[in-house]
This record gives C-alpha cells, structure tokens and sequence, in this order.
C-alpha cells in the first residue's frame, strides 16, 4: 500500500494533466459545441456487456476487451490475443455489430505473468476495434410524404486503435484514436476523435475509479456546405467519471458512472426560450434540479462469483428512461439486463434493453481466447 502512495505523489502530474484536459474540454463544448454534435450513434452501447451495465462503464477493469470503448485504460493484461464479435438487434431492418482484437506487447523487469502484484510482464496493451452500423434501405419520398420510387441506404463506421500503459499495479493511463467514417444517401462526413483516460484500482480490486474524456475531435469533412464552405461540427464530446465497488464477502459489485459531465442540461424538449446571460444558450425550465442531476448517472449491479465464471447484471440509465419512457403504455425503458458465462476459452454474453416503442432491443456477444486456444 505504501508503494502505491508513493507512487501516486511522483506521478499525481500525470492525473492533474487529465483533469485540466478534461476541464479544458468542458469549456470548449460549452462554448463552441453549445450541446450540438454529429456522429451521435458513438454513444450507443457497442457490446453486450455494457448494455447490461447502462450503456458505459469507464471504471469496471476486469480483462473485458469492450471496456476499452468506453475508457483506453481499461485494456487489461487478460486481453491479449482477444478476439470479442458482437451484434445488436435495435430496429427491424438494422444491422450494428463490432470486431475488436487485443494484443499486449512489451516487457518489464519481471519475467513473469503479470498477477495484480509487481509490474506485468507485457506492461503495453493494444487494441484495434470495428463498428458499423447500417440503417437499411429507406424509400424516396417528397414532403407531402408521397413515395418517388427507388431507394437509398445510411451507415456509419468506426475505427477504435487503442493503447495503455500499466505504469504501476495502482494506475494505468490510455489513448484512442477514432477515425469516424458517415454516408447518407449522397451525404458523406469524415471525422478524427479521440480518447484520454486513467484508471486506479486499489491493490485488492475492491474499489476502482475511472477517468476519460470521449470523443475529443471535429469533422475533417463535413455532410454540407455552406458560404464559409464545408461545415465542421464536433463530436459528441463527454467527460466521464467511474466508481466501482466489490463486496469483499458477497458476489456483488456495484458501479456509478457520471456522465456529460462537461454540460448540465441534457434533455431535449423546451418550454422556455429564454437565453443564458453568459453563454447564450437557451434554458429550458422543465425539469427539476434532482431529475437533471440523476439524467447524468448510471446505476448498476452486478452478482460476479469470485471464480468469475459468470454474472449477471442488472441497470437503470435515468436519462434513458427520462427520454424513452411512454406514459400510456408499460415500459422499461432505462432499465437493462444482461448475463454472461464462461466456457473453457469462450464466454458467451447477452443483454436486454428497450430503446423503441413497440421493440426489445438485443446484443449478443462471443469472446475466445486465442492465445489459449493455439496451446
């Protein structure tokens, strides 16, 4: 434990660092964002794991590739030569799914796997990750609602090149670059994102805490022109904070995640066109303090044995269920489940969530172990 302070005061520059890029970050989306962006299908929860957790966690380090989405720091020592597929089902005619692949490189002064003790052995993780999603087929029509004839597709596509450093068994720290890639019908956009984020964990496990500023970047090509010439918009920036929790002799881990902590409002439906004095924005007076504050937390729970050969998860996103849910029918919106089990060198993962009106939407997920599968 004293090795861990020590630490800390030698590289608390490091974490200082990320806070002011992630203040800095929040002034910039503020006040050149003012709440807009593009690329919105990046917040979408891309595995099944975490569908079940809320749709993020940027503070559960387990050896779960998909972590590395929401926060770099997360790539674990276990993802090594990880191969994890997943597919989404949210609308009829859709198609969202992921490839990712993690390879740890490096060695330390320790020969020796790495343990949650000492330095790890292959100190450098990396990870390389493919998602698209394709809206399927959608038919011409003019604004009277009239069909036209024929038909055209949307799709987006999404790099994720990952990499972090384990610098002590207490702190790891991370990088994504995010090449984003959109075409609908005859519009086109590409854009550059990034990710900065760190991770700490005390020496047990039992309590971990997440940092990371998502989706740092702007279109490089815009879907339209104006008199300025092409129109560059920002990404959904979103700074995120993580706490987890292990009950030391229970199955149970729980999970907090803050986010869009760089903005206060967050809902979409204005009843006042007032502006803000300072920064011009309008104000909506529709929600309540205490319902805006909980739209920026996740809640979730999940039953882990100490074997770790199964969980199961249970979630509630109060900004999901503010926005999805229907008031003249049952709904359970903001509310998500999921299980995964382990079977030799696999584990099979699968979450349930509403995101439609009439639909349930599924993702499953496969992992394998290569490395152990090659032995």
């Amino acid at each position: 434990m004293r090795e861990c302070v020590l630490f800390v005061k030698i590289d608390r520059y490091i974490v200082l660092c990320l806070l002011l890029l992630g203040l800095s970050g929040s002034t910039m989306a503020q006040v050149s964002n003012a709440g807009r962006s593009v690329f919105s299908f990046m917040s979408l929860p891309t595995s099944s794991r975490l569908n079940a957790l809320g749709g993020s966690n940027v503070s559960l380090n387990d050896g779960d590739i998909s972590m590395g989405m929401c926060n770099p720091a997360l790539l674990h020592s276990n993802s090594h030569m990880v191969l994890q597929l997943n597919y989404s089902y949210y609308l009829p005619g859709t198609m969202f799914g992921s490839v990712l692949y993690g390879h740890n490189f490096g060695r330390s002064k320790l020969e020796r796997p790495y343990e949650g003790e000492g330095e790890p052995d292959k100190p450098n993780y990396f990870a390389v990750g493919l998602h698209y999603l394709d809206y399927g087929k959608m038919r011409y029509a003019d604004e009277d609602g009239n069909l036209t004839g024929g038909s055209f597709g949307a799709r987006d596509i999404l790099i994720d090149i990952m990499y972090a450093r384990q610098l002590h068994p207490c702190w790891k720290v991370g990088v994504t670059l995010k090449p984003v890639y959109s075409i609908y019908e005859a519009y086109s956009s590409f854009a550059i994102g990034a990710d900065v984020g760190a991770h700490y964990q005390t020496p047990d496990s039992s309590f971990q805490m997440g940092l990371v500023l998502q989706n740092i970047g702007w279109q490089l090509k815009g879907f339209y022109s104006d008199e300025g010439g092409s129109n560059h918009e920002m990404l959904p920036l979103n700074l995120q904070l993580g706490l987890t929790y292990r009950v030391k002799h229970a199955p149970l881990r729980f999970h907090l995640q803050i986010h869009n902590m760089q903005t206060w409002y967050l809902n979409y439906e204005w009843t006042s066109m007032d502006k803000s004095p300072t920064t011009g924005d309008f104000i909506p007076h529709d929600v309540k303090w205490y319902d805006m504050m909980f739209r920026h937390t996740i809640w979730s729970l999940e039953i882990v044995p100490k074997s770790e050969r199964f969980y199961l998860a249970i979630s509630y996103n109060h900004r999901r269920r503010a926005e999805l849910n229907l008031t003249d029918q049952r709904s359970i919106a903001g509310f998500a489940f999921g299980a995964g089990v382990r079977i030799k060198q696999a584990r099979i993962d699968f979450a349930l969530s509403q995101m439609t009106k009439s639909n349930f939407s599924y993702q499953v997920g496969l992992t394998l172990d290569i490395n152990a599968l090659m032995r």
